[in-house]
């Protein structure tokens, strides 16, 4: 049996712009969404169209707690995980929308 796979994400407007930070099971369609702003909400609205950061989590439980953790951060600390991740700031949806 294969096990689904969530996701933690890290969406952001530019370099150091506004960033957003979300949970999804399929990453692909999720940014996706986000990037052709077929979903209202706060990506559309301040333009977070780039996938900056993102970590795998087996369970759904796993994920939620870690967007919960990280929503509760200070920005800098965001910043800091994107830096370590994806020090250019580079769109990262090629590299998960690719099979």
């Amino acid at each position: 049996m294969v096990s689904e796979r969530w996701y933690v994400y890290i969406m952001a407007s530019r370099r150091n712009g506004t960033i957003y930070v979300g949970s999804t099971v399929d990453l692909p369609k999720r940014v996706w969404e986000h990037r052709s702003g077929v979903v209202a909400g706060f990506t559309k609205q301040y333009g977070s169209h780039l996938l900056v950061w993102y970590e795998v989590y087996e369970s759904w439980e796993a994920a939620l707690l870690r967007e919960r953790q990280m929503k509760e951060w200070k920005r800098a600390w965001k910043l800091r995980e994107i830096e370590g991740f994806n020090p250019d700031w580079e769109d990262l949806y090629d590299r998960v929308a690719t099979p």
